[in-house]
């Protein structure tokens, strides 16, 4: 399509936010006893939340169900359209319906409703119109209405169906609180990808890939080198003769260490070491690991398992793993 005139886009831009941003932030004057009753309703039904729709509500609907389902509260997406021909068999005795629709007078929706009804489950409407059919129906209605929509021609579903998105994270945010659902609920439920791996994986499960690198305290330079390049880790421990964790050696050390212009003939790994090395325990998430090297700007920690030395943690394990 030809732009036919200049626009100024920055404008438009700050417009649709600024119109939105209002929209959402006098949702919170909609927050009534009905929204209360609403989640309390969800929270405690033995069933599943279904949510339905049609259009662009249908597909904040989804958006909606995937926010729940992955927050502990069971919920399925039925389609208005699809339920009038056979999907309504998704909704089960002790099933809570959440109906979502702009006008609330859609003809597939006026259709919908007395059927959901027939069935016995409690109806809630997430509505912008709460003199609608919808509304008048519904046993609680979570009211989105909006004055205007960010649309120039104010047709195109843009404010309202933000109204929505937000008021529908209300009500997951709520069952989340409800429910006392922790990080580590959360990590059950996404496994995979980055976020699964930020709750879930360990220090150890890193650590134990690698080689682990230690000197004694008398090392010789040479053999300090031997096990830093050896090990391939950029890092070796020291240890003590009880095999008790001492210091830590690192390329940089090295490399500064030579930069004295001292004899380097009886240097040994005491003379070299850092005394206190930055440590982790094998059994704290990994995205901890992270946190601690940029707090120290550091590329590795010793790994520990209480007291005990047992490996290395490196910047690069968690590259890899797409911490970072």
């Amino acid at each position: 399509m030809k732009k036919t005139t200049a626009i100024n886009i920055t404008e438009i831009a700050k417009r649709t936010l600024q119109v939105e941003a209002a929209a959402i932030d006098h949702l919170q004057s909609f927050i009534n006893s009905d929204f209360e009753k609403a989640v309390e309703l969800i929270a405690c039904c033995a069933g599943r939340l279904v949510v339905t729709g049609i259009g662009k509500s249908a597909i904040i609907g989804q958006k909606i169900v995937a926010t729940l389902n992955s927050t502990g509260t069971p919920a399925l997406f039925m389609h208005a359209a699809d339920a009038i021909h056979g999907d309504l068999g998704m909704i089960q005795q002790n099933d809570v319906v959440l109906c979502i629709s702009k006008s609330g007078n859609s003809p597939e929706i006026k259709v919908l409703v007395p059927l959901v009804k027939g069935f016995g489950s409690p109806l809630v409407a997430m509505v912008g119109n709460t003199a609608s059919y919808l509304a008048q129906q519904a046993d609680l209605v979570l009211n989105t209405t909006v004055s205007q929509e960010a649309c120039p021609n104010n047709l195109a579903p843009t404010t309202s169906t933000t109204a929505q998105m937000a008021m529908g994270d209300a009500l997951a945010v709520c069952l989340i609180e409800w429910h006392g659902f922790t990080a580590a609920d959360f990590a059950k439920f996404h496994p995979g990808g980055t976020l699964g791996k930020k709750l879930y994986l360990k220090v150890g499960d890193l650590s134990r890939q690698h080689q682990v690198p230690r000197v004694g305290l008398n090392a010789s330079l040479r053999e300090v080198i031997m096990e830093i390049s050896s090990k391939m880790l950029g890092v070796t421990a020291v240890m003590d003769e009880q095999n008790e964790l001492r210091g830590i050696i690192t390329d940089g050390d090295l490399r500064r260490m030579l930069e004295k212009n001292i004899s380097i003939a009886a240097v040994t790994a005491k003379d070299i070491m850092s005394k206190h090395p930055k440590v982790i325990q094998k059994d704290e998430l990994a995205v901890n690991a992270l946190e601690k090297m940029r707090q120290h700007d550091i590329t590795q920690l010793l790994v520990l398992e209480d007291k005990r030395y047992i490996g290395i943690i490196h910047l690069h394990d968690l590259i890899r793993e797409g911490i970072i």
